[in-house]
Protein backbone atom coordinates (compact mmCIF):
# COMPACT_ATOMS: atom_id res chain seq x y z
CA UNK A 1 0.00 0.00 0.00
CA UNK A 2 1.59 3.68 -0.84
CA UNK A 3 1.25 7.07 0.21
CA UNK A 4 -1.06 9.68 -1.95
CA UNK A 5 1.04 11.67 -3.57
CA UNK A 6 -0.27 15.14 -3.03
CA UNK A 7 0.77 18.65 -4.88
CA UNK A 8 0.48 21.74 -2.60
CA UNK A 9 0.11 25.32 -4.47
CA UNK A 10 0.11 27.97 -1.69
CA UNK A 11 2.55 30.60 -2.10
CA UNK A 12 1.91 31.80 2.15
CA UNK A 13 4.52 29.86 4.17
CA UNK A 14 2.37 30.02 7.37
CA UNK A 15 -0.49 28.11 5.51
CA UNK A 16 1.56 25.60 3.07
CA UNK A 17 3.49 24.72 6.64
CA UNK A 18 -0.01 24.25 8.53
CA UNK A 19 -0.95 21.73 5.64
CA UNK A 20 2.40 20.21 5.22
CA UNK A 21 1.79 19.34 9.20
CA UNK A 22 -1.38 17.96 8.68
CA UNK A 23 -1.16 15.65 5.53
CA UNK A 24 2.70 14.08 6.81
CA UNK A 25 0.66 13.45 10.27
CA UNK A 26 -1.75 11.30 8.47
CA UNK A 27 0.74 9.65 6.17
CA UNK A 28 -0.10 11.76 2.73
CA UNK A 29 3.13 12.47 0.83
CA UNK A 30 3.91 15.88 -0.34
CA UNK A 31 5.39 15.81 -3.46
CA UNK A 32 6.22 19.06 -3.99
CA UNK A 33 5.20 23.27 -2.59
CA UNK A 34 4.61 25.66 -5.40
CA UNK A 35 4.38 29.35 -5.45
CA UNK A 36 3.31 30.13 -8.71
CA UNK A 37 1.53 29.44 -11.41
CA UNK A 38 5.04 28.30 -13.38
CA UNK A 39 6.57 26.87 -10.35
CA UNK A 40 2.79 24.69 -10.29
CA UNK A 41 3.31 23.22 -14.30
CA UNK A 42 6.64 22.64 -13.42
CA UNK A 43 6.04 20.46 -10.15
CA UNK A 44 2.83 19.12 -11.99
CA UNK A 45 4.34 17.80 -14.84
CA UNK A 46 7.61 16.40 -12.80
CA UNK A 47 5.72 14.30 -10.34
CA UNK A 48 3.54 11.41 -10.32
CA UNK A 49 0.05 13.44 -8.16
CA UNK A 50 -3.18 12.00 -6.91
CA UNK A 51 -4.38 14.70 -5.47
CA UNK A 52 -4.04 19.07 -5.86
CA UNK A 53 -4.37 21.41 -3.58
CA UNK A 54 -4.63 24.60 -4.88
CA UNK A 55 -4.93 28.12 -3.73
CA UNK A 56 -7.40 30.58 -5.75
CA UNK A 57 -4.73 34.00 -5.20
CA UNK A 58 -1.04 33.44 -6.23
CA UNK A 59 1.11 36.70 -5.71
CA UNK A 60 -2.54 38.41 -5.25
CA UNK A 61 -3.75 36.98 -8.50
CA UNK A 62 -6.31 34.11 -9.62
CA UNK A 63 -3.23 31.98 -11.03
CA UNK A 64 -4.33 28.90 -8.84
CA UNK A 65 -7.49 29.19 -10.94
CA UNK A 66 -5.57 29.57 -14.18
CA UNK A 67 -3.58 26.50 -13.23
CA UNK A 68 -6.69 24.67 -12.81
CA UNK A 69 -8.28 25.63 -16.02
CA UNK A 70 -4.89 24.74 -17.61
CA UNK A 71 -4.98 20.69 -16.46
CA UNK A 72 -8.21 20.81 -17.14
CA UNK A 73 -7.94 21.54 -20.54
CA UNK A 74 -6.61 18.20 -21.27
CA UNK A 75 -8.55 15.45 -19.91
CA UNK A 76 -5.87 12.52 -19.82
CA UNK A 77 -3.68 14.57 -17.40
CA UNK A 78 -6.30 16.36 -14.99
CA UNK A 79 -6.18 15.02 -11.91
CA UNK A 80 -8.33 15.55 -8.46
CA UNK A 81 -7.56 18.89 -6.94
CA UNK A 82 -9.49 21.23 -4.35
CA UNK A 83 -9.91 24.97 -4.22
CA UNK A 84 -8.09 26.58 -1.38
CA UNK A 85 -9.49 30.19 -0.27
CA UNK A 86 -10.27 33.38 1.92
CA UNK A 87 -12.06 35.23 -1.01
CA UNK A 88 -15.00 36.72 -1.08
CA UNK A 89 -15.16 37.99 -4.78
CA UNK A 90 -18.30 36.68 -6.42
CA UNK A 91 -16.25 37.15 -9.68
CA UNK A 92 -13.56 34.89 -8.60
CA UNK A 93 -15.61 32.28 -7.15
CA UNK A 94 -17.92 32.06 -10.35
CA UNK A 95 -14.84 31.90 -12.62
CA UNK A 96 -13.30 29.37 -9.96
CA UNK A 97 -16.29 27.22 -9.98
CA UNK A 98 -16.09 26.93 -13.88
CA UNK A 99 -13.16 24.62 -13.36
CA UNK A 100 -15.31 22.40 -11.71
CA UNK A 101 -13.40 21.53 -8.79
CA UNK A 102 -13.71 18.25 -6.49
CA UNK A 103 -14.04 20.21 -3.37
CA UNK A 104 -13.58 23.70 -1.70
CA UNK A 105 -11.56 24.62 1.40
CA UNK A 106 -12.38 27.69 3.14
CA UNK A 107 -9.31 29.17 5.17
CA UNK A 108 -8.71 29.16 8.04
CA UNK A 109 -9.34 25.33 8.08
CA UNK A 110 -8.38 22.65 10.64
CA UNK A 111 -7.26 18.99 10.19
CA UNK A 112 -10.99 17.22 9.54
CA UNK A 113 -11.89 19.50 7.01
CA UNK A 114 -8.44 19.07 4.73
CA UNK A 115 -8.85 15.25 5.00
CA UNK A 116 -12.76 15.42 3.77
CA UNK A 117 -12.04 18.15 1.19
CA UNK A 118 -9.46 15.35 -0.17
CA UNK A 119 -12.03 12.56 0.05
CA UNK A 120 -14.61 14.45 -1.81
CA UNK A 121 -12.10 15.25 -4.30
CA UNK A 122 -11.34 11.59 -5.06
CA UNK A 123 -14.50 10.44 -4.88
CA UNK A 124 -15.98 12.93 -7.32
CA UNK A 125 -12.69 12.63 -9.72
CA UNK A 126 -13.61 9.18 -10.07
CA UNK A 127 -17.28 9.85 -9.83
CA UNK A 128 -18.14 7.37 -7.05
CA UNK A 129 -19.94 9.57 -4.68
CA UNK A 130 -20.63 9.13 -0.68
CA UNK A 131 -18.18 6.06 -0.81
CA UNK A 132 -16.01 7.58 2.17
CA UNK A 133 -19.06 7.37 4.64
CA UNK A 134 -17.92 5.00 7.38
CA UNK A 135 -15.41 3.45 9.29
CA UNK A 136 -15.07 0.58 7.02
CA UNK A 137 -12.39 0.22 4.77
CA UNK A 138 -14.27 1.67 1.53
CA UNK A 139 -12.87 2.04 -1.50
CA UNK A 140 -12.86 4.59 -4.71
CA UNK A 141 -11.39 2.58 -7.94
CA UNK A 142 -9.53 4.85 -10.12
CA UNK A 143 -7.95 3.91 -13.58
CA UNK A 144 -4.72 2.46 -11.93
CA UNK A 145 -5.10 2.59 -8.25
CA UNK A 146 -7.63 1.62 -5.52
CA UNK A 147 -8.31 4.32 -3.20
CA UNK A 148 -8.80 2.72 0.24
CA UNK A 149 -9.50 4.88 3.29
CA UNK A 150 -7.31 3.84 6.21
CA UNK A 151 -8.99 5.67 10.05
CA UNK A 152 -8.89 9.16 8.48
CA UNK A 153 -6.38 9.11 5.48
CA UNK A 154 -6.36 7.38 2.06
CA UNK A 155 -3.75 4.88 0.88
CA UNK A 156 -3.46 3.69 -2.91
CA UNK A 157 -2.96 0.18 -4.43
CA UNK A 158 -2.03 -0.64 -7.55
CA UNK A 159 -4.69 -2.40 -9.59
CA UNK A 160 -1.36 -4.34 -11.23
CA UNK A 161 -0.32 -5.35 -8.12
CA UNK A 162 -3.46 -7.47 -7.35
CA UNK A 163 -3.22 -11.11 -7.43
CA UNK A 164 -6.76 -12.27 -6.97
CA UNK A 165 -10.06 -10.58 -5.57
CA UNK A 166 -11.78 -12.83 -2.98
CA UNK A 167 -16.08 -11.98 -1.70
CA UNK A 168 -16.95 -12.34 1.73
CA UNK A 169 -20.05 -11.32 2.21
CA UNK A 170 -20.54 -7.68 1.51
CA UNK A 171 -16.46 -7.20 1.46
CA UNK A 172 -13.87 -7.89 -0.59
CA UNK A 173 -10.67 -9.37 0.61
CA UNK A 174 -7.95 -8.38 -1.66
CA UNK A 175 -4.98 -10.14 -2.03
CA UNK A 176 -1.64 -8.26 -3.21
CA UNK A 177 1.88 -9.45 -4.46
CA UNK A 178 3.09 -8.47 -0.79
CA UNK A 179 -0.48 -7.49 1.55
CA UNK A 180 -4.14 -8.49 1.84
CA UNK A 181 -6.59 -5.95 2.51
CA UNK A 182 -10.49 -6.27 3.70
CA UNK A 183 -12.60 -3.28 1.74
CA UNK A 184 -16.25 -2.76 1.93
CA UNK A 185 -17.13 -3.38 -1.51
CA UNK A 186 -19.24 -5.89 -3.21
CA UNK A 187 -17.91 -8.08 -5.89
CA UNK A 188 -20.19 -7.12 -8.76
CA UNK A 189 -19.20 -3.36 -8.20
CA UNK A 190 -15.66 -3.85 -8.67
CA UNK A 191 -16.11 -6.32 -11.81
CA UNK A 192 -17.64 -2.89 -13.24
CA UNK A 193 -14.17 -0.91 -12.76
CA UNK A 194 -11.40 -3.63 -13.56
CA UNK A 195 -9.81 -4.11 -16.85
CA UNK A 196 -11.98 -7.61 -18.11
CA UNK A 197 -8.86 -8.57 -20.42
CA UNK A 198 -6.29 -8.29 -16.93
CA UNK A 199 -8.96 -9.81 -14.86
CA UNK A 200 -11.50 -13.03 -15.32
CA UNK A 201 -13.98 -14.24 -12.70
CA UNK A 202 -12.69 -18.12 -12.24
CA UNK A 203 -15.58 -18.59 -9.72
CA UNK A 204 -18.49 -16.80 -8.01
CA UNK A 205 -16.49 -15.76 -5.71
CA UNK A 206 -12.92 -15.18 -7.46
CA UNK A 207 -11.66 -12.35 -9.45
CA UNK A 208 -8.08 -13.35 -10.66
CA UNK A 209 -5.50 -11.29 -12.17
CA UNK A 210 -4.56 -13.58 -15.76
CA UNK A 211 -1.27 -11.79 -15.35
CA UNK A 212 -0.32 -13.45 -12.24
CA UNK A 213 -1.50 -16.84 -12.82
CA UNK A 214 1.43 -19.68 -13.14
CA UNK A 215 -0.61 -22.85 -13.50
CA UNK A 216 -3.82 -23.89 -14.22
CA UNK A 217 -4.70 -27.46 -13.51
CA UNK A 218 -8.25 -28.25 -15.18
CA UNK A 219 -8.63 -31.50 -13.79
CA UNK A 220 -8.53 -30.24 -10.39
CA UNK A 221 -10.32 -27.13 -11.01
CA UNK A 222 -7.44 -24.94 -9.39
CA UNK A 223 -5.46 -21.95 -10.50
CA UNK A 224 -2.12 -21.62 -9.28
CA UNK A 225 -0.89 -17.66 -8.71
CA UNK A 226 2.22 -15.79 -8.08
CA UNK A 227 2.97 -16.04 -4.66
CA UNK A 228 1.28 -20.32 -4.45
CA UNK A 229 -1.50 -18.79 -4.51
CA UNK A 230 -4.88 -21.29 -5.26
CA UNK A 231 -8.13 -19.94 -6.16
CA UNK A 232 -11.34 -22.58 -7.89
CA UNK A 233 -11.96 -22.47 -11.43
CA UNK A 234 -15.77 -23.29 -11.98
CA UNK A 235 -16.90 -25.10 -15.19
CA UNK A 236 -19.23 -21.90 -15.71
CA UNK A 237 -15.97 -19.46 -16.03
CA UNK A 238 -13.60 -21.52 -17.84
CA UNK A 239 -13.87 -19.83 -21.20
CA UNK A 240 -11.35 -17.69 -20.18
CA UNK A 241 -8.49 -20.12 -20.22
CA UNK A 242 -8.28 -20.85 -23.93
CA UNK A 243 -5.83 -18.05 -24.37
CA UNK A 244 -3.25 -19.65 -22.66
CA UNK A 245 0.03 -22.27 -22.89
CA UNK A 246 -0.17 -23.38 -19.43
CA UNK A 247 -3.07 -25.79 -19.19
CA UNK A 248 -2.79 -29.28 -17.66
Amino acid sequence: MNKINILIIEDTKFESDALTEILTANEYNIVGIATSYTEALTLFYQHKIDVIIIDVFLNGQPEGITFAETITITPNIAKPFVFLTSSKDRQVFERAKLTKPFSFLLKPFNELEVLYAIEMAVEKFYEQTNVYLSEDEDTVIGNNHLFIKKKNALKKVAIEDIVYIEVEERYCNITTVNEKYLVALSLTKITEFLDTDTFAKTHRNYIVNTNKITEIILSENLIILEGNHKVTLSDKYKDFIHKFKILK
